[in-house]
């Protein structure tokens, strides 16, 4: 059990002055344990090259290619800028990606079937991209390696709330030699899922932890909210793991680096610095 601490203050429900002793702390994956953009902008562009090389537009309309292109993007979240924080790449799972994408070429003339069939195969075409095949496979963000061995240091258990699939966060945790610092996950395969408030209700069981004795961070407002309805006292968001900072609503204490983060033992009953 242990307190948290954001530079110096300690972290408790909305309006609390005084730190809630926690027990576990659930982290989201993609944009917040790992720098996954790059792999996820590479896959992404990817999805559109296929879907552009597959779809037979009407000849003589040399309109629709740029339209199904600005489509898939807007859908994708994807830009030369890199890949929005809150698009459906980043935070949405793969069935959702696919009926986006098949949405966006229906948009532009195919019926559903094709439309459906067309985003199945480009998808399958397109999936090694993800997880261990990806020619940039997801890094820790800077510091969090630091933070579970602090976390693992004072009896914290963490847990990994994802809308990856169970063997993309396993092989993340695995290559990063940091399984041991997990005690459970929620992936895409299990239900309900992210942001249902019943995702943590049900990872929580898993832990053996209720949800008034946790903490979350995570990077999207859906995540943060989900919490906070699922009553998780300690809600954080974190700013560090897009090029573009995902635009989080301020009313969640905010963090740029793990290192603004203090672990205290309850038993010690000080506050950092203290």
């Amino acid at each position: 059990m242990a307190y948290l601490f954001l530079r110096g203050e300690p972290l408790g429900p909305a309006g609390a002055s005084t730190a809630a002793p926690i027990d576990a702390v659930l982290f989201d994956k993609d944009g917040t344990l790992c720098h996954s953009e790059p792999m996820l902008q590479a896959l992404a562009q990817a999805r559109v090259f296929q879907c552009l090389r597959l779809v037979a537009l009407p000849e003589g309309n040399a309109e629709r290619p740029a339209q199904l292109e600005e489509l898939l993007c807007k859908a994708y979240g994807l830009s030369d800028e890199g890949i929005h924080p809150a698009g459906t790449t980043a935070v949405a799972a793969r069935d959702h990606n696919l009926i986006s994408t098949a949405t966006a070429l229906a948009q532009v003339g195919l019926g559903w079937p094709d439309a459906l069939a067309i985003a199945e195969e480009a998808f399958a075409l397109t999936d090694a991209l993800h997880g261990e095949g990806a020619a940039h496979p997801p890094q820790p963000t800077a510091g969090v390696l630091s933070l579970l061995q602090r976390l693992r240091g004072v009896d914290v258990r963490c847990a990994v709330i994802s809308n990856d699939h169970e063997q993309g966060i396993r092989a993340f945790l695995a290559r990063n030699e940091v399984t041991h610092h997990f005690a459970a996950l929620w992936s895409a395969e299990h239900r309900p899922r992210k942001p249902d408030p019943g995702a943590v209700h049900g990872l929580c069981r898993d832990l053996g932890i209720t949800p008034d004795r946790c903490a979350l961070i995570g990077d999207a407002n859906s995540d943060l909210r989900m919490a906070r309805s699922a009553g998780v006292p300690v809600v954080l968001g974190y700013q560090a793991g897009w090029k573009k900072a995902p635009l989080l609503d301020p009313e969640f204490p905010q963090l740029q680096h793990w290192d603004e983060l203090q672990v205290m033992a309850v038993e010690a009953g000080l506050r950092p610095g203290e």
